[in-house]
């Protein structure tokens, strides 16, 4: 697989993946900042077996629903993870352009131009949203960070790419990309897979910077050592295999 020619897209419709498990606190505060953004879109949320009131929120929210964009909801039965959610959305989609948006507030939606514009002007297929290319960031834990770039260190090493951020959490894809390739992880593994995946078969990525409002473990942060042994694993994985 080569990379698409260049040139420039009309965004038609941009899709918003929007996984959410147990994010009561955000979801509607989330979405509401989706809307605003003025672009052409469809959100398309999947409640991956959400066990606090986040299913009760979104199916209010989808009653009272004001907005132009196509607001369509998915729910797993139980909880399987970021990459099976991903999965069922990417199932689902009709835009020309795909952006995953976690639903915890840690990343801004008005990120979404610096996103798109290497897309839309025709110099690249994905682009990746660094949070360690100079965009404003909350400080909070050395050893989050360090292992950040270790691992992003070792996918580089093979992925032969030079990516600053390899696990964040902003990605756009032209949607044809998903048409290449099939994302078998289920679980926070997706973005080392997805990473090696598009390298290996020669999509021209960029990255951008973007703003990082991280969340403290008190403020409901879901990410442990043991999602980067996983992370390791994965990307050991799915350098041998496809």
């Amino acid at each position: 697989m080569t990379a698409y020619p260049p040139c420039r897209i009309h965004l038609k419709k941009l899709s918003i993946i929007v996984p959410v498990f147990d994010e009561e606190r955000t979801i509607h505060e989330l979405l509401t900042r989706v809307a605003a953004v003025d672009l052409p879109k469809e959100i398309l949320v999947v409640d991956d077996g959400s066990t606090d009131g986040t299913a009760e929120i979104l199916k209010e929210t989808l009653a009272h629903w004001q907005h132009e964009d196509d607001l369509r909801l998915f729910r797993h039965s139980k909880n399987q993870g970021k990459g099976a959610a991903v999965r069922t959305a990417l199932e689902n989609l009709s835009g020309d352009i795909v952006i995953i948006q976690d639903a915890d507030l840690e990343y801004d939606p008005r990120d979404y131009a610096g996103l798109l514009e290497p897309i839309l002007d025709g110099r690249a297929d994905v682009v990746y949203g660094s949070r360690f290319l100079g965009g404003p960031h909350r400080v909070l834990y050395f050893w989050h960070y360090l292992g950040n770039r270790l691992l992003t260190l070792l996918s580089n090493a093979l992925s032969n790419l030079n990516l600053s951020d390899m696990e964040t959490c902003y990605k756009a894809f032209r949607s044809e990309v998903f048409s290449d390739l099939t994302i078998r992880s289920n679980r926070f593994e997706f973005e080392p897979e997805i990473t090696l995946k598009v390298a290996r078969r020669g999509f021209r990525i960029y990255e951008t910077p973007i703003s990082y409002s991280g969340r403290s473990y008190a403020e409901g942060k879901k990410i442990t050592w043991v999602d980067g042994l996983r992370t390791l694993i994965a990307l050991v994985r799915f350098r041998l295999s496809d």
